[in-house]
């Protein structure tokens, strides 16, 4: 069996049709890595990635109050595409958890192919979709660990802040199509964005959504500032990030009907959000044919920076924690 025969057997790659598997071999390396064995270290320079094939793997850093613990990961998983996503350092150190096989993707190798077979563009970058919003979902979950009372947690408050229907408005078609072309998407991504996405004013502070909620849609932001945060128990709201115009947000629940993840909230008065239905995120990063994959890359990348963002929120509040507390995986 070559390397590329056993992507046919992972979920994640099963966008990819037998001649294209064909094609990734010299992209392909299989190796094994036992206890302790570091696979990636964070501030490490490379852009290749790996899929677990066999065993789990711990993502880390290395802080002056111990190691910081970030993902447990399985079979199936990814690991380390962020650099070959955004290009830039490893964010984690990486050892398996007693032995573990692997797949690793040259970056080089693959980067090449990439860009002579667009075919492949589309399922990979929905492979690194589903990855990366997959940790940002744990992430999310173990920031609220920090803030536990008597191992639980003091529940949020409940307040139903959401736009009403006459934060509605209509907007010069030509202002809508500006922010598109700003992110140098193609001629029919801009089309069809434009042309299906609504306009929505908001108050300071109004809610977009919340952490929970169901979702049917993501947004870009057109004017104004949009605040992602959670509530945290008993200390009220840390801000995950604040947007600006041209960044999308909402988008990691498109994958799998997951609920939000996140609060988001209008951070300005007079803020402008566009809101594009999953019908129409589904039409235009269709993998199953060879379409337009620059928003998805966009999205991707917006991601692997946030998710960045968020563990380092979480390095953070480990070393104010001190050495005595313990971060506990999947707990």
């Amino acid at each position: 069996m070559t390397f590329a025969n056993l992507l046919r057997y992972q979920e994640i790659f099963a966008r990819l049709d037998q001649r294209q598997l064909s094609l990734l071999n010299p992209c392909l390396s299989r190796e094994t890595a036992s206890d302790l064995q570091k696979i990636l270290t964070a501030g490490e320079r490379t852009r290749d990635f790996f899929l677990i094939l066999g065993g789990d793997v711990h993502l880390f850093r290395e802080t002056p109050a111990g190691p910081c613990s970030l993902h447990s990961l399985s079979s199936g998983d990814l690991f380390g595409e962020e650099g070959f996503v955004d290009g830039g350092v490893q964010a984690c150190c990486v050892e398996p958890i007693h032995h573990c096989d692997l797949l690793r993707f040259d970056a080089r190798v693959l980067g090449q192919l990439l860009e002579q077979e667009t075919s492949l563009v589309g399922p990979f970058y929905w492979a690194f979709w589903h990855s990366l919003a997959a940790r940002m979902r744990t992430s999310n979950r173990e920031l609220l660990k920090f803030f536990e009372v008597d191992g639980e947690f003091i529940p949020s408050p409940s307040v139903d802040l959401r736009p009403s229907d006459h934060g509605s408005f209509k907007l010069d078609i030509n202002l809508k199509r500006e922010v598109f072309q700003e992110q140098k998407l193609s001629s029919l991504e801009i089309q069809l964005l434009t042309a299906m996405s609504v306009e929505r004013r908001l108050e300071a502070d109004q809610v977009i959504f919340r952490e929970g909620d169901a979702a049917d849609c993501m947004y870009v932001v057109l004017s104004g500032k949009v605040r992602i945060g959670r509530q945290i128990p008993g200390a009220g709201e840390e801000a995950l990030s604040i947007l600006e115009r041209g960044e999308y947000f909402g988008q990691m629940a498109l994958l799998g009907n997951q609920p939000r993840s996140a609060d988001a909230r209008a951070h300005h008065n007079g803020t402008v959000v566009l809101v594009i239905s999953r019908d129409v995120v589904r039409t235009i990063l269709n993998p199953r044919r060879n379409a337009p994959v620059r928003l998805l890359k966009i999205l991707c990348s917006l991601l692997a920076q946030r998710l960045r963002a968020l563990d380092d929120k979480i390095t953070f509040w480990h070393l104010l924690s001190g050495p005595q507390q313990s971060f506990r995986l999947g707990a």
